[in-house]
This record gives structure tokens, C-alpha cells and sequence, in this order.
């Protein structure tokens, strides 16, 4: 994509770099997140609300934004979506240069598409690339997205995530929430219509009431060979609470057959917080059973 310089610049002024600082106590430590942690937003209101990634800022105590010229404000969490990986952020003043946000709908594959992403403080840097895949995601963490984008890019130029990823006219239709530059699809993006869908009920509540909360045990996991292996636990979780352990191979969920990572996160979210769910687990050539209460991913990560 040969973007003009114009509209390199818009999509420029609207990007804006993010650093979170985080209490050493908070959960979210354990995970790697660490307690300072620097990424990219972009303007999507002209009175400073900020679109990005919710792991940016899930704990903070304070976050500071740099806008392009340099000028640094304080921000004021808004809302994080446990359920799609977006936070919101809001910086007083204005207006603000912004962008629009706009449904991945009509995207196809091929298409060229560019970001815009912080490099910390006023410093930005931009690449451009096609999109590669449109279609379902599902992470080690026990995160899933029923649609994601995946893009190429320069992996000597992809910047910090949560910045936007745009079309042809500047138009933000993606997120950017992971760099996976070793893979040859170096960049997944979160749909620009999931925050359109949420947005009202985000800024208004801080949260998603209209969906029922992602369920969750706390546990890590990877597919071989048709089999879904247990990579770690997270400290605290009902995961570790139980037993489970690195190394333990699912055999079932609730009676059925497991054989893929994305089938297991399902049956987890079908319960409801505090039911039981039930794991046939084989551990040394041998078959346990492992009942774990669901709960809200929010409520641990809170």
C-alpha cells in the first residue's frame, strides 16, 4: 500500500503510546505482564476516549499517555472487555484528532491494510502488509475470538500492540493484539465491530452486561496430535486449586471427548460461575478425575 504522506500523518496524530504502571501485588504479574508495561492506543472520540488492548492496562494504578507532539496526560481507565481483549481509556481535554472505527465485514483476504504503532513516548513507526486470515483464534490462555484478522507485515517495524490497523481511507478495522512475527502472519488484530457493538455499554458500565462473563479455571493448555495437553496453571486459580499439573493430558470434559484446545474452552464456558466441571485427566498411565468450579475470568483478573 503506497499510503500518502496525508494520511500517514491523520492516522499518526491519532495514535497514541500508552505506559501502565502496575502494583507488584496484582495478579496479572504472574501471568509475564510484568509492572511496566508500554503499548499503543488510538483516539477514537475527539473528547480523548482511547481504544487498545485490555492486558495494557489491567491492574494499573496510573496510566500516562503520549500524544504525537509529545504532550503527556494522565488517563482514567474506562472499561476492560474480558470477552474481546479491548480496553478503553479517556484523557480530558480535546478535541482530538481520532479516527473512525469501522466492521471488518467487508474485509477479504488480500487486502492491503497498514498500521501505525507507538515505539514509545512521541515516536511512532508504520508498515504495511495483506491480510492473511479471517476467521476464529483461540490462545494458550484460555482466550478465544470467534473472528480475528491476521496481517503481514515488516517484522523489523511492527511497533508496540494496540495500536489500529486501517484500511486504504484511514479507517480503524482492526486492533492490533499480538505480534507473532516468527510465524509469517506476524500480526492478529481484534475486529473493529466488536468494540462498535459494545462501545455504549463499555463507557457506561465499564464492562459487558448484554453477554453472559467468559468462564474460566485458569489453566494452559496446547493441541499434539489430537490430544489437549495441560502447559501450566495460574497461581490461584481453581486449575491449581484442584491439582492439575503440567504434563496432564485431557481426556474428557463433562463425559465428552476432548481432542482440541478450542472444544475444551467451550465446555468450560457453557457453565455458569460456580458450577463443577468435570475432567477426566490421564497423569502417568493413569485416569483421574478432577471436578473445578467455573469462574468469571474477571472476577480473578480484576
Amino acid at each position: 500500500m503506497n499510503a500518502k504522506l496525508s494520511l500517514l500523518t491523520k492516522v499518526s496524530r491519532a495514535t497514541v503510546s500508552l505506559h501502565s504502571h502496575i502494583p507488584t501485588a496484582h495478579i496479572s504479574n504472574s501471568m509475564g505482564l510484568g509492572t511496566d508495561r508500554r503499548g499503543s492506543g488510538t483516539l477514537v472520540s475527539p473528547d480523548g476516549l482511547i481504544l487498545s488492548v485490555y492486558y495494557l492496562t489491567m491492574g494499573a494504578q496510573r496510566v500516562i499517555v503520549t500524544l504525537g507532539g509529545g504532550e503527556q496526560l494522565e488517563a482514567r481507565i474506562v472499561a476492560h472487555d474480558y470477552t474481546t481483549g479491548l480496553g478503553l481509556l479517556k484523557i480530558d481535554g480535546g478535541p482530538y484528532p481520532h479516527l473512525d472505527v469501522v466492521s471488518s465485514a467487508g474485509v477479504q483476504l488480500g487486502q492491503e491494510a497498514f498500521i501505525v504503532s507507538s515505539v514509545g513516548g512521541e515516536k511512532r513507526c508504520a508498515d504495511c502488509g495483506v491480510v492473511t486470515y479471517l476467521g476464529p483464534f483461540d490462545a494458550v490462555w484460555e482466550f478465544f475470538l470467534e473472528r480475528s484478522i491476521c496481517m503481514t507485515a515488516s517484522a523489523l517495524n511492527l511497533g508496540l500492540n494496540g495500536g489500529p490497523i486501517c484500511n486504504s481511507l484511514g479507517q480503524l478495522f482492526g486492533v492490533a493484539y499480538l505480534n507473532f512475527a516468527e510465524i509469517g502472519r506476524p500480526i492478529l488484530g481484534i475486529p473493529g465491530e466488536l468494540f462498535i457493538d459494545a462501545r455504549d455499554e463499555l463507557v457506561r458500565h465499564g464492562h459487558r452486561i448484554s453477554v453472559p462473563p467468559r468462564m474460566w479455571i485458569g489453566l494452559l493448555s496446547y493441541t499434539l496430535q489430537d490430544h489437549v495437553i495441560i502447559a501450566g496453571v495460574m497461581p490461584g486459580s481453581p486449575s491449581e486449586k484442584a491439582g492439575l499439573k503440567q504434563g496432564d493430558l485431557v481426556l474428557t470434559v463433562d463425559g465428552n471427548d476432548i481432542r482440541e484446545r478450542r472444544a475444551l474452552y467451550d465446555a468450560v464456558n457453557s457453565h455458569r460461575p460456580g458450577e463443577v466441571v468435570n475432567l477426566q485427566i490421564l497423569r502417568n498411565n493413569q485416569v483421574q478425575q478432577f471436578a473445578i468450579p467455573a469462574i468469571s475470568v474477571e472476577d480473578y483478573l480484576r
